[in-house]
């Protein structure tokens, strides 16, 4: 069987997955980690109030440790296949996924989010997926913010020890018996009745406290930085 053929294979990827999810763990388990600025989520939660996870694609891994113990989320995932397999790994950590992104799939993915909110629980999103441009933010999840009424909280990891891979999102593979830190930064709240020009602004914002947290993981961790991707702009032809 070619080799490409034994990836797809739903009883390989059900292994690798069951295995990611081990790694998750061990690298958890044997690490020493930091908790900054959870403050006013716990306090969110204690009140019953729902709210938006923001964290970037590259800094997913130890996202089931980002959030807390006993609290359910729903992480938005997209209908890609590696959307779906970080979907199944997640699973094992009991957290739920709706399927879609901010942009394919996005009528369904907004009303599954939408329900999720209304039921007074959380949904993680990242906003540069699933395909980038990376650590740059794309409008939708400011859409979902404005309709449901809830506040967006950046969150982010880093650890000492680890390798940033080469791929678009620049991923932060974390490695076991490192020290962690795990940054929430300040909500951001965009108002009902928000027009173009606001939620802009909005996704600029939350972009820039986005890549701030980051920063600031890396440096406590002692991580060269990951920079975001380029802006691109769009050159108008005489």
């Amino acid at each position: 069987m070619p080799f490409k053929a034994i990836l797809k294979s739903d009883t390989v990827q059900k292994v690798a997955c069951y295995l990611g999810a081990q790694y998750i763990r061990l690298v958890h388990a044997t690490g020493s980690w930091q908790v900054v600025g959870d403050e006013t989520i716990r306090k969110l939660r204690r009140e019953g109030k729902p709210f938006i996870v923001s964290m970037w694609h590259g800094r997913i891994l130890m996202m089931p440790y980002t959030w807390l113990r006993g609290e359910q989320i729903h992480m938005l995932i997209s209908q890609h296949r590696d959307g779906q397999l970080i979907a199944k790994v997640i699973s094992y950590f009991g957290i739920d996924t709706v399927t879609g992104s901010t942009s394919k799939g996005g009528a369904s993915a907004l009303r599954g989010m939408l329900k999720t909110l209304k039921r007074g629980e959380c949904v993680g999103i990242t906003p540069d997926g699933p395909r980038g441009p990376r650590m740059r933010a794309s409008d939708g999840i400011i859409s979902v913010a404005r309709m449901a009424g809830v506040p967006i909280f950046p969150a982010t990891y880093s650890v000492a020890r680890g390798r940033v891979l080469g791929s678009w999102d620049r991923f932060l593979v974390a490695a076991p018996f490192s020290r962690g830190v795990f940054v929430w930064g300040e909500p951001l709240h965009v108002d009902r009745n928000a027009n173009a020009d606001a939620m802009e602004a909005a996704r600029i914002e939350l972009e820039e406290r986005m890549n701030a947290i980051t920063r600031d993981a890396d440096e406590r961790v002692g991580r060269p930085p990951v920079t975001a991707a380029p802006v691109v702009t769009e050159v108008s032809s005489a």
